[in-house]
């Protein structure tokens, strides 16, 4: 089985619904307009951001999110994946009244907990809500930038696409660059390729969130080729959101023809019914790709990782195996 890593997944958006509902009995709070049985329901982007923020809303003590975190990177372990980063919103947190720090420090437990118990390494990204607004955003970046932490080595938007003017987010990504955190930025999903080529000239990210509809780009192909801009690319999640109207369509094997580094991920992988290994299995059995193809995916994944030299040459000699 191929070794996987993986760089782009929400944290909230990785709850099962099994431990959403086991805290909300704890927490005595109707879930049922989010999940029916087992699966999260929604039909759209604006009803999956609502299902999200409810099923989010369970999560309200550090421990929550140790439990959360702990079962996250645990199941990554069972499926082969030897490194994960993680969203963090200090948004979603305070909604439910929890300091950026107790955060932090819940997940890094959890992640921490993991590791020991099955030897996966982690990080998490800082993120702003775009939807939520410019200022939104950038007191995000701020809080993280006057609060570091060790496994808080990115920071990056997430959210809807769709709204405000990419320029607009400059500063928070800006005030991200001088706290040392590596860069990311969702893009080029719901939106087409200008809003991935705005991210790259603006907020002078490494990464690319999704980032597939800069296929509509030729040019904009040939430019993430020659500046190596790494594509975080869900392509379960796509479909399901319509991005693409089905894999056929998928750009994936395009993308790889021409040259540009992609990653392979689940997003949030309940709310799609995925996991990290379904998202490998799709790319051979969907998508085209063979086994050297998911290879170089999880090699492009640990370079492209938002981690210290120290630990990526572990991960890259575990690949070499």
């Amino acid at each position: 089985m191929v070794l996987k890593a993986e760089l782009h997944c929400h944290i909230e958006g990785a709850a099962h619904p099994s431990l959403v509902k086991r805290l909300a009995q704890k927490y005595d709070t109707d879930v049922s307009a989010a999940i029916d049985g087992e699966i999260y329901k929604w039909h759209d982007f604006t009803s999956f951001i609502k299902a999200y923020d409810m099923a989010s809303s369970v999560f309200r003590d550090p421990l929550d999110y140790h439990l959360l975190a702990y079962d996250h990177f645990s199941r990554l372990a069972e499926q082969n994946c030897i490194y994960g980063e993680v969203f963090i919103s200090s948004d979603h947190a305070a909604q439910q009244g929890i300091a950026y720090n107790d955060l932090v420090d819940g997940i890094a437990q959890g992640i921490n907990d993991a590791k020991k118990d099955h030897g996966i390494e982690g990080r998490m990204i800082a993120t702003g809500v775009r939807h939520l607004g410019v200022e939104a955003v950038i007191e995000a970046a701020t809080i993280a930038a006057d609060n570091p932490h060790p496994m808080v080595t990115g920071f990056g938007m997430a959210g809807d696409e769709r709204v405000f003017n990419t320029r607009d987010f400059t500063e928070a990504f800006e005030i991200a660059r001088e706290a040392g955190l590596e860069l990311t930025c969702h893009a080029g999903e719901l939106t087409g390729a200008q809003t991935v080529s705005d991210t790259v000239e603006f907020f002078g990210v490494s990464r690319i969130g999704h980032g597939v509809r800069a296929i509509e780009s030729p040019e904009l192909v040939r430019d993430l080729a020659r500046e190596g801009i790494v594509l975080e690319v869900c392509p379960c999640s796509n479909i399901a959101l319509e991005v693409f109207d089905n894999f056929k369509n998928h750009p994936l094997s395009n993308l790889i023809d021409a040259r540009i580094p992609v990653t392979l991920n689940s997003d949030d992988p309940p709310f799609f019914e995925t996991t990290i290994a379904n998202e490998y299995d799709v790319a051979v059995n969907k998508l085209g790709c063979n086994e050297d193809d998911l290879l170089l995916i999880t090699q492009t994944a640990i370079e492209a990782a938002f981690v210290d030299e120290h630990t990526r040459s572990k991960l890259i000699k575990k690949l070499k195996l």
